[in-house]
């Protein structure tokens, strides 16, 4: 049986943690300058419906790295959207490439392609789940403070996909999850209802974040959302992570933002630029956790 990443939840607990120890082994390997080709003449599909800097950069490095191929596939190369059938878009595409990863819009766009898929699909995110930015931000969080295991994690700001993946995140990593949102942009009920011991919510950002070892927002108005973008800002005004939200978590708490960010908006510069904050690393660590996923998700192909 194919496995496919279209979810944290699609992996075990123990997979996911393997996942972001290799991580971790292939970021020193590439520190050191080290040449690790097992992906040689794999080629890796990418399928983008919406566009993205650190997605198509860390991917096809990624297996640049390894020693592959990626193929870039914009809405204008593609016939997913204009008339083809996800099904037999699946089909074709999965024939002639190893592995695929999409970024698109509908969730189940892409479970309806990795249903007809021969080879792995992996969500490079959705409009419910962003899975991959979280085994960033998970091995961020243990390359600085060790296991995320037993902590609190403090989110703030839409419950949107990287809301609804932290969620799954704190059931898979065991970690609790504070989420502090505004009436009216709540997470979905059932993905909260799934991993109910491990998620409070709140509607104050500042009670959320009290005792957190790690904050985490994202912009408010995603791609796509930008005529509710008025809106939003009168909604989020008092869920801007500031230096008193931080000031209210642990003192040696870490920041996340899986980028781009507004500053001034969702962040201010003084957090974001400050001492707390690990964007940067979360960023460039998109690289080696996908690099582990691309391995670990070829190596579990069927014979």
């Amino acid at each position: 049986m194919i496995k496919h990443f279209l979810t944290l939840n699609d992996l075990s607990q123990d997979e996911l943690r393997s996942i972001i120890k290799r991580a971790q082994e292939l970021k020193k390997m590439h520190l050191n300058g080290t040449i690790y080709e097992p992906l040689k003449n794999k080629v890796l599909g990418m399928v983008f419906e919406k566009s993205s800097t650190r997605t198509r950069v860390s991917f096809e490095t990624g297996m640049i790295h390894f020693g592959g191929q990626a193929i870039f596939l914009s809405p204008r190369d593609t016939q997913l959207g204009r008339g083809e059938p996800i099904e037999d878009s699946a089909k074709v595409l999965s024939s002639m490439v190893d592995i695929i990863m999409i970024r698109t819009f509908e969730h189940s766009k892409i479970e309806k392609f990795a249903k007809h898929s021969s080879v792995p699909v992996i969500n490079a995110l959705t409009d419910i789940y962003h899975p991959c930015q979280l085994l960033s931000d998970v091995q961020t969080y243990t390359e600085h403070r060790g296991d995320i295991a037993g902590k609190t994690v403090c989110w703030i700001g839409d419950g949107n996909n990287m809301c609804h993946s932290f969620i799954n995140a704190a059931k898979q990593f065991d970690f609790h999850l504070n989420i502090a949102t505004p009436q009216g942009f709540e997470p979905f009920a059932n993905i909260v209802e799934n991993a109910k011991k491990h998620v409070s919510i709140f509607d104050k950002p500042l009670a959320a974040a009290k005792d957190a070892d790690l904050v985490v927002t994202d912009v408010w108005a995603s791609m796509g959302q930008e005529d509710e973008q008025y809106e939003r800002a009168d909604a989020f005004h008092y869920y801007q992570v500031n230096d008193e939200i931080m000031s209210a978590a642990k003192s040696d708490a870490l920041f996340m933002h899986c980028l781009p960010a507004h500053r001034g908006e969702e962040v201010t510069s003084s957090v974001i630029d400050g001492p707390h904050s690990v964007v940067f690393e979360e960023a460039e660590n998109r690289l080696h956790s996908q690099k582990a996923l691309l391995e670990f998700l070829l190596d579990k192909q069927p014979s």
